[in-house]
């Protein structure tokens, strides 16, 4: 009897800058093959070495007004005068097949997806630091942003971290291992859903089958 198909999710991973979202989808990413991060379409112009289809789907702005005009974009934004979002369809042909698509988003590209078609999908999480001065001394800690810049990332922390309330899961990153624990934990429980699990169907109708045969 083989294993229950099932379908994939739609992973949003939010949080402020310098609470883990980054590290934390890496170490997903590299744990389980069953999960895929999410390849943006882009109006700007490759940066060397970069590979279409790989980095991103780069787009002429035409391309990119048509797929939004056409709704294949589960979220989009404009940023500094270049287009970016999520292709609905790459997203569609990964979960019918039994993948999850990670999407390292805020929360204006988190609200979009889950508002989406494709909303049964989703599983949002939101990560929390475990203070506002340890946010503030991971960010200064990277050596990667002048004090100006960190001032700026933390002003915006306050209007990412106000939305929390809008995700499925809040978890609060005091030790990253504990917290990719957690986020482990979480995709286990969402997978094993009955909902998600359309081949339980068949499974049950053979389970039904066995004690019909053994009446007779």
């Amino acid at each position: 009897m083989t294993e229950p198909t099932r379908q994939g999710l739609l992973i949003i991973l939010s949080s402020p800058s310098g609470a883990g979202k980054s590290t934390l989808s890496r170490r997903l990413l590299a744990d389980d093959g069953a999960v895929q991060f999410s390849i943006s379409a882009t109006t700007r112009a490759p940066r060397p070495g970069e590979v279409d289809g790989k980095d991103y789907f780069f787009k002429t702005r035409a391309e990119f007004d048509a797929m939004v005009a056409s709704g294949d974009m589960l979220e989009h934004a404009e940023v500094f005068d270049n287009c970016y979002g999520s292709p609905k369809s790459s997203a569609m042909e990964a979960i019918s097949q039994g993948r999850d698509v990670l999407f390292d988003v805020d929360w204006q590209g988190g609200q979009q997806i889950r508002n989406s078609s494709l909303r049964a999908s989703v599983v949002s999480i939101f990560i929390l630091p475990p203070s506002i001065a340890e946010l503030e001394a991971r960010l200064l800690g990277r050596g990667q942003d002048s004090a100006e810049v960190v001032a700026r990332r933390m002003e915006k922390s306050r209007a990412e971290i106000s939305h929390w309330a809008e995700y499925d899961y809040v978890l609060i990153n005091r030790d990253l291992d504990k917290c990719h624990a957690e986020l482990v934990a979480i995709l286990t429980a969402e997978r094993l859903k009955r909902v998600r699990r359309p081949g339980l169907v068949s499974m049950v109708a053979d389970l039904n089958a066995e004690f019909e045969a053994r009446k007779s």
